[in-house]
């Protein structure tokens, strides 16, 4: 168990070398890091959970909110490598489900919108990236490999590869990711259709004062 536990905690520490530039040192990683401790004591807490200790797990989850400012439910089931960055108001559901190697940032929400005793919250496939502020919500499934930009609304099922924005999330795009692996969007790639779109009504209010001035000569 003890080699389990230790085994988590180095996979943890890999994650954040490879997902978080600032990142310098095992010291600071490891004392100055919430999201490793979230997961930490999220780990801890699911086990409790499955033990039936039920209340035990709540009160767990509920000094990790405190000391991290990340609440996990521990009946979530969270896969491996699992990251959060900054993570200060994110907030996971009961019946969420997150595959191996997702990423989130503050302020996510997967959240539910129904107050049955069922399945209500997002499940997550693997190699996901929920950017800032983003709320998933409901027992939507977000495809593989797919990214959700900051602050999007997401209420609807997304499918593999693609790319979220707005309110509500709409995809707009949909593409395979480089050979390579990488799946992080850089600075200045994340598509504005918003943008897009005054962009196309001002070169179509530009061609009607054109063709106004041709016809008034």
């Amino acid at each position: 168990m003890f080699k389990k536990w230790f085994q988590t905690v180095k996979e943890g520490i890999t994650v954040i070398y490879e997902r978080d530039p600032a990142a310098r040192n095992i010291l600071e990683i490891l004392f100055c890091y919430p999201g490793l401790h979230a997961k930490f004591f999220y780990r801890i807490a699911h086990r409790l959970w499955g033990l039936r200790l039920k209340g035990l797990a709540r009160f767990l989850s509920h000094i990790a909110r405190f000391l991290t400012g990340i609440e996990i439910h521990p009946g979530a089931i969270i896969g491996r490598r699992f990251f959060v960055d900054h993570g200060m108001g994110v907030v996971i559901g009961e019946t969420t489900e997150i595959g191996d190697d997702v990423t989130l940032y503050q302020g996510v929400t997967l959240g539910g919108t129904s107050w049955k005793k069922e399945k209500r919250h997002p499940t997550i496939e693997d190699r996901v990236v929920i950017g800032a502020g983003a709320k998933l919500l409901g027992p939507i499934r977000i495809g593989h490999d797919s990214r959700i930009g900051s602050s999007s609304v997401v209420v609807y099922d997304v499918p593999p590869y693609s790319t979220v924005v707005g309110i509500p999330g709409k995809v707009v795009s949909q593409k395979k990711p480089p050979e390579n692996g990488v799946h992080f969007v850089e600075k200045g790639e994340l598509p504005d259709p918003f943008g897009d779109a005054l962009e196309s009504l001002n070169k179509t209010v530009k061609d009607l004062e054109e063709r106004i001035k041709k016809l008034e000569s």
